[in-house]
Parts: structure tokens; sequence; C-alpha cells
């Protein structure tokens, strides 16, 4: 594992050492596996009108097989268009369970504010966020895709993985839990979502490009375990979910590499896997 410098979106640490660009794995666009599958079927089709026609019925010719080849074809293709990018998928599962997560706190120049994201991760309301979003705040203020407020207190906090889950005190008139998904792997699509630079309920895209990476954050803490991921990410993502094509959540964002110690992306963020983050929650080891 490796060990690099990284700021926890809020704040910088060690400058990362150069790492190789991973490969990307190649992956079949949906469009891709429609046309497969419409090609499956009508070769299945034919085939069993062939073993199944009567006698009256005339050949199947090579015309025909072409014909039905084609026609499968431009049947996909219509329906590929017509579905939506998966970034738009994605976006669409998760937009009810992304939260607003802000805080107040006393600093050296007196009370200070911050912002971070969360989701919902249970029908309780449960959140789950990253634990520097909320740690050591006087207090915890979210608002829910709806736009209910409430204030809110830490139920779990893991300090080791940089997670934690907040109980609100008041819930909207429906709570919609994300799906949590199982593991990733390099060269995996993921979407970022969060609210960076105050900027509520954005989305970036990009890759997995490293897995079990290790970051130090401070001069006597390291995060291990890590996603890396080349998604946008910047203050006010830190906590937000980290998404597979699906809208499941592989992960929760909790920094960015941060060679220049500036509080800006770079090309390299990290996420705590699901597997680990979904403790503080309550949720089962997967």
């Amino acid at each position: 594992m490796d060990r690099q410098g990284a700021t926890l979106l809020d704040r910088g640490q060690d400058e990362p050492a150069p790492e190789a660009a991973p490969r990307r794995r190649w992956r079949p666009s949906r469009a891709m596996l429609l046309v497969a599958a419409a090609l499956a079927v009508m070769l299945v089709g034919v085939l069993a009108f062939a073993l199944t026609r009567g006698p009256e019925t005339p050949p199947i010719t090579r015309a025909d097989v072409d014909k039905a080849v084609q026609n499968g074809i431009a049947d996909a293709q219509k329906k590929a268009r017509q579905a939506p990018p998966d970034a738009a998928a994605a976006y669409r599962v998760i937009a009810p369970s992304i939260v607003v997560i802000s805080t107040t706190g006393s600093g050296a120049k007196g009370a200070e504010r911050g912002t971070g994201a969360g989701v919902v991760v249970s029908k309780d309301g449960t959140i789950l966020t990253a634990l520097h979003v909320v740690e050591d705040a006087d207090t915890i203020t979210v608002r829910f895709a709806d736009g209910t407020q409430s204030s809110a207190e830490v139920k779990e906090a893991t300090k080791a993985n940089d997670t934690a889950s907040l109980t609100p005190d008041r819930l909207p008139q429906v709570v919609v839990p994300a799906v949590l998904g199982g593991g990733t792997q390099v060269g995996d699509d993921v979407f970022a979502v969060g609210h960076p630079l105050g900027l509520a309920d954005s989305l970036s895209a990009g890759v997995v490009s490293a897995l079990d990476r290790s970051i130090k954050v401070s001069a006597s803490r390291t995060l291990e375990g890590l996603i890396q991921f080349d998604a946008a990410v910047n203050p006010g993502n830190s906590g937000g979910p980290l998404l597979n094509r699906d809208g499941q959540v592989v992960g929760i964002v909790t920094g960015l590499a941060n060679p220049s110690e500036q509080n800006f992306f770079v090309g390299i963020g990290f996420a705590v896997p699901i597997a680990s983050a979904g403790g503080s929650a309550g949720a089962p080891e997967q």
C-alpha cells in the first residue's frame, strides 16, 4: 500500500509522491450491451422458428436472417439512444437521499461555519458522512432533498476511517435511503455527488484509478484501504457518496491529494469503501 499526503477537503497536508497512471479496464457501454442482447434474442428466435416451422412454411433464407439481425440492431440502437446516460441515471437514483450538512464551531476567530455532504442510508433517517465534517462541531444542521431542515447529533463515529453517522431530530415526510453497493475495481465508472464550494447537489464523473490506498492526513494519522478516483471533488464534497453506474453507494468521499497544500482538486480523490464506512451507520459488513 502506498502512503500519500492528502487533505480532508478542508486543510492541506504532505505532498504525495507521483504515481504511474493505472490502465483503465475496458467495459462495454450500455448501447453495446443492448445490441448484443438484441442479436442474441433475434438469433434464438430465428433458430426456434427454423426448428418448429411446418412443411407448408417456406424455408428461411440468408436474406431473412440478415433482415432480422438488422432490425434487431436498429431496435437496440433506438433503445440505447432513448436510455439516459449512466451519470444521469445514477444521479436520479441518489438525488432523494443526498443531504446538505452545515456546522458551527468555536474557532480562533470566533464562530466558524462549515459545509459538507451526507447520504441517508436507512429508513430511520440515519445519515452517513465523513467524521471530519462534523467533528468538534457545536451545532449540526442537515437539509434533506425535499428541503426539510433539522438539527442532528453524532450517533456513531469511527476515526480510523473518518466516517460518522448522524441522527436527525426531524425527518422528511418520505425518507428515501440510498442503496449500498458492493466493491469496485480499477477502471470502474464512478460518480461523486456533493456540494463543492457551496454549489449544492453537484455531480462529477470519473473512474476508479487505484484501490487500497493509504494517505497521511496529519503527522499522527493515516487513513488506509481507500478508493482512489479521478472524479472532481473539492471542499463541500466531504461526506458525500461515491456511486457506481447503478447509483449505488460504493464509498464515502473523504479527501483529495494535495501536493500544493491548497484545497482544490488536482486529479486525485479518495473515498472510504462502503464496506468499511457502512459500519458507522450500523450496516452489515459486505
